[in-house]
């Protein structure tokens, strides 16, 4: 009796099993009957004939992230790097990804390697590390490509890392440190050239304010010479013109005349002074002549002066 209800239990189980499903939120079964595409289940309760319906795939809906082991690719320079990555992917048709291709993760894995050493292969070591946005674009398109038969959608790929082989580190290490010392030298050397750059900028700015100095200095001596000139001259012309005024007076003439005697007088007697030789000039014997025709000269003045002081009180 126990076994009779234990054998009913199990094939009740298996009863309810085949004929009712349950398809979760994130997924998607394809349902055979007979072995032949019946339908896709949503999410949700689903009621089938037992024995002759099967859930045969269930498709994950949400995205996928496919880790793409490392492998070993070749550079355009002949330089071995290690790389490896990332593809995100979604099935967008279960029927597609049931029926198109056996194992889709499988496809895209293999398929993303290839395209990966393809894309290394067109580039330098050097280009590598830059260019890696252009690979993976590059990769997610042809991936994309052949994914469409298998109604798969690859969203992107990431390359994870490069890596090369240690003799190529050492060499790009030592490349490195020459490039900074190189950088180095160059700041060096353009640190000196703008200090001598400013040390001439300065010595050329210091020569320029010493000539306008200079050059200022002898304008001023210029000014100051041309003024004093100007004043001697206007000095001298206010005493000549003053000279003048006096000799135009009554008796000037001869107070000249007198003046002139006198320095003459005074410098002949400096040079027969100074002098060695006893010879006399010939003016020398015309002094007495000089000083009667003065004196008479004077004479005649006052008397002029004196007969025309009765004229005028008989006039008046």
């Amino acid at each position: 009796m126990w076994t009779f209800l234990f054998i009913t239990i199990v094939f009740l189980y298996v009863i309810f099993t085949r004929l009712f499903i349950i398809v979760e939120m994130r997924e998607e079964v394809i349902q055979e009957r007979l072995g032949k595409y019946k339908k896709t289940l949503k999410p949700g309760f689903h009621f089938m004939i037992p024995f002759i319906d099967r859930a045969a795939y269930h498709q994950e809906m949400r995205e996928q992230v496919i880790d793409v082991p490392s492998q070993t690719c070749i550079t355009k320079d002949n330089i071995e790097v290690a790389v490896d990555g990332i593809a995100y992917l979604k099935v967008m048709d279960s029927h597609k990804a049931s029926y198109g291709i056996s194992d889709y993760r499988a496809a895209a894995i293999n398929l993303a390697q290839t395209t990966m050493r393809s894309e290394i292969g067109k580039i330098t070591l050097d280009d590598t590390f830059s260019e890696r946005e252009m690979m993976n674009e590059n990769i997610v398109n042809e991936i994309d490509k052949a994914a469409d038969p298998w109604g798969v959608k690859v969203l992107r790929y990431e390359i994870r890392n490069i890596r090369p082989s240690n003799e190529i580190v050492d060499t790009m290490e030592k490349q490195m440190e020459a490039e900074r010392e190189k950088r180095a030298d160059i700041t060096n050397s353009e640190g000196y050239r703008e200090a001598k750059i400013n040390e001439s900028k300065g010595e050329q700015q210091s020569q320029v304010l010493i000539s306008e100095a200079q050059r200022q200095r002898r304008i001023n001596e210029a000014r100051g010479r041309a003024k004093e000139i100007e004043l001697r001259a206007t000095a001298t012309a206010n005493g000549i013109r003053r000279i003048a005024m006096a000799i135009e007076k009554p008796g000037g003439d001869i107070a000249v005349k007198t003046k002139l005697v006198e320095q003459y007088i005074d410098q002949f007697g400096k040079i027969i002074s100074s002098s060695n030789v006893s010879v006399l000039p010939v003016e020398t014997a015309n002094l007495k002549t000089f000083f009667e025709g003065v004196s008479k000269m004077s004479d005649h003045t006052g008397a002029n002066a004196t007969n025309k002081q009765p004229a005028r009180q008989k006039g008046e």
